[in-house]
């Protein structure tokens, strides 16, 4: 049986060795698009802040690890995948025969359309490479301005500012992390990242980059503002890298569609990680949700289907925990709400404390939390297990600390409950 994993992140090195453990006769090649080992791009923000070498992001640390494994490495990208063939074309002109395809495929950024992106002196923060060039230029006391403050732009922006750079950052949004806080929390992060000497436009794009007069590059923002700066970091975002399997037949949303023994729609294929949008039994949709926690899980699970095993994923976790400048935030669930749900927020605008729960009914479906690290596990517990917290809800309403009552009141209960119908 031969294995081809395109993609050597986390999800795709984790599906590697699962599949090794579990068929050691099996061909298992695994394939990357960057000359170096495996790495996380999570631990690039440590390399910007000096904390590690290069060696210190690879997955794993043995130069001998993936040989002894007989763990076969190839260099490039794949260009096409034919699922009916069971062939992948590579864009260096080879073609790998598959019994069974891992689409690990990660995340790429997004590339705003924006005149001057393509300047010297204008990255993304994704790659070693990247890290390499804008470490060049984030020398202390250097002008760098970030487009972007969502939740990568803020572990980036973190990095930056403890290079002692003097930083701007511009977000579209009419607040920091939109796609993960409301707009009571993501204001209070605005704040305290102001509060550490960042300069912060909300509501604001960058409209051109050029060549400057009095400074390698310019920056022009809506309103007509310049900025003179050596190096401007792009952190607008990312997507599913799936580009590759357009006019393929796998089936592709968002992401790669999957069910919940995450294998795709198109024989044999299967996918894991950002690249991939899963079903969650739970909430009975497909989720993408790009964490380090679910490329692991779904990795799991589709390298033992792909060796025959019959294991299913119960969940995706829908989890953002960011610490921003020492400040901890939390978003759990549907943060935003439902139609007709009810919410509840407590403020603590000195203290940098921020609480906010969305119900369904008597279900807790989401939240926003800053500062309340102490509810982060009672948060998930409830969230994901759907449960019901009858009269507890009105309690949590008139006061949302209550929520490590509330859990060992109505979720332990349940659990209960459900080990006597066992």
């Amino acid at each position: 049986m031969r294995h081809v994993i395109l993609g050597n992140g986390p999800a795709g090195v984790i599906a590697a060795e699962i599949i090794r453990k579990h068929a050691p006769a099996d061909d298992v090649v695994l394939v990357g698009d960057e000359p170096v080992p495996p790495y996380s791009r999570m631990a690039i923000p440590y390399l910007l802040m000096g904390k590690i070498d290069e060696q210190g992001t690879y997955l794993r640390k043995d130069p001998g690890h993936f040989d002894r494994l007989n763990i076969r490495m190839r260099t490039s990208r794949a260009r096409e995948v034919r699922a009916k063939a069971h062939k992948v074309a590579l864009e260096d002109g080879t073609t790998l025969p598959f019994d069974r395809l891992l689409v690990a495929t990660g995340s790429r950024p997004v590339r705003p359309p924006i005149p001057g992106i393509d300047l010297p002196g204008v990255h993304p923060c994704w790659t070693l490479e990247d890290a390499r060039r804008i470490m060049e230029r984030a020398r202390p006391g250097a002008r760098v301005l970030q487009m972007g403050a969502g939740f990568i732009g803020c572990i980036i922006m973190e990095a930056l500012a403890k290079r002692g750079v003097y930083l701007t950052v511009v977000e579209m949004g009419d607040r920091m992390v939109p796609r993960m806080m409301g707009q009571g929390a993501g204001s209070m992060i605005r704040r305290w990242v102001e509060k550490k000497g960042v300069t912060v436009h909300t509501s604001t794009r960058v409209e051109s980059i050029a060549a400057g007069r009095g400074a390698p590059l310019e920056v022009r923002l809506s309103g007509g503002y310049r900025l003179p700066v050596e190096l401007v970091i792009s952190a607008t975002g990312v997507q599913p890298n799936i580009g590759f399997l357009k006019g393929s037949s796998v089936d592709c949303r968002r992401g790669v569609v999957t069910n919940s023994r995450m294998r795709s729609f198109a024989p044999d294929v299967y996918a894991a990680g950002d690249c991939a949008e899963a079903y969650d039994q739970i909430t009975d949709t497909w989720l993408v949700s790009a964490i380090q926690p679910n490329a692991a899980d779904q990795a799991s699970v589709a390298a033992l289907n792909m060796v025959g095993k019959d294991v299913e994923l119960r969940a995706v976790t829908y989890i953002n925990v960011l610490d921003t400048m020492g400040l901890v935030s939390c978003s759990f669930g549907q943060w935003q709400g439902v139609p007709g749900g009810d919410h509840v927020e407590l403020t603590d605008e000195e203290g940098f404390r921020y609480l906010r729960l969305e119900f369904d009914e008597d279900v807790l479906v989401g939240a926003n939390a800053i500062g309340l690290v102490e509810h982060v596990g009672v948060l998930r517990g409830l969230i994901e297990g759907s449960v019901r917290l009858g009269d507890w809800k009105d309690r949590l309403l008139r006061d949302p600390t209550r929520l490590p009552e509330a859990y060992l009141a109505r979720a332990q209960g349940q659990e209960s409950r459900l080990r006597k119908v066992a």
